[in-house]
């Protein structure tokens, strides 16, 4: 039986809607594009487009993602999120692309806007290496999500007062807790070694909870969660 609260997730919302195109899956559809449309850009100028045309490829992509319903084909049996996304963006090259080019550019009204001028900023700062437009997608997803995760965390330590502490303790998230200057770093914040184990601590455990949570936003079931979980860690073990 499918846990009650799993049914409120966004992907979730989407796919029960099925044919009905609901405003709350369309709201659900259109704030899951708004936080995730970046691996896909990264994935069409890793395709070998121009930033012009990956732009105007990426923004008319999700126009017609949202016009025509195409939520509507995706498998249930396959219900991630990301892999929807790419599979309806391949298909969308393959039959959209000439009559785009054959179309003024900039047509048409964008159902919401994407930052473009940031994407192309992150990745000018990212390594030129040999992956494929796959890989790509898959690695700018993982990090997007995970910066989603920490967005989400900052923002619950900052609403608490305690940014600051936030901002010290970040690091501690991915550090080796048997050689972190946890002494130094005590004195610093004024508090006592114990304390700040406590809190780095409370702060992973937080982590960990919202990394399961943003996850569970983008599958269908929440059986698939840990699955994706491994994925995420397989991904940034091939890209680490």
């Amino acid at each position: 039986m499918r846990h009650p609260a799993f049914l409120s997730t966004h992907w979730s919302v989407v796919l029960s809607a099925g044919h009905s195109d609901t405003t709350s899956a369309r709201d659900a559809l259109s704030q899951l594009c708004q936080t995730y449309w970046y691996p896909l850009y990264a994935y069409v100028r890793h395709r070998g487009h121009s930033t012009h045309d990956a732009q105007d490829l990426t923004q008319a992509f999700f126009t017609r993602l949202m016009e025509k319903n195409w939520v509507r084909t995706a498998d249930r049996e396959k219900g991630r999120f990301r892999s929807f996304l790419l599979t309806a963006m391949k298909r969308f090259l393959a039959d959209e692309w000439d009559k785009m080019r054959s179309q003024k550019r900039g047509g048409g009204e964008p159902l919401f806007s994407l930052q473009f001028d940031t994407a192309e900023a992150r990745l000018s700062h990212e390594p030129a290496d040999q992956i494929t437009p796959e890989q790509s997608f898959e690695r700018r997803w993982v990090l997007t999500l995970l910066d989603e995760v920490l967005k989400r965390l900052r923002k619950e330590y900052d609403g608490e007062g305690n940014g600051a502490l936030f901002t010290e303790l970040n690091p501690c998230l991915v550090g080796d807790r048997t050689s972190l200057p946890y002494a130094k770093l005590a004195g610093k914040l004024c508090l006592s070694e114990s304390a700040l184990k406590s809190a780095v601590h409370r702060l992973r455990q937080r982590y960990r909870k919202l990394l399961r949570d943003e996850i569970a936003q983008t599958v269908s079931e929440p059986g698939e969660i840990d699955e994706e979980l491994r994925h995420l860690f397989e991904v940034l073990g091939k890209n680490g």
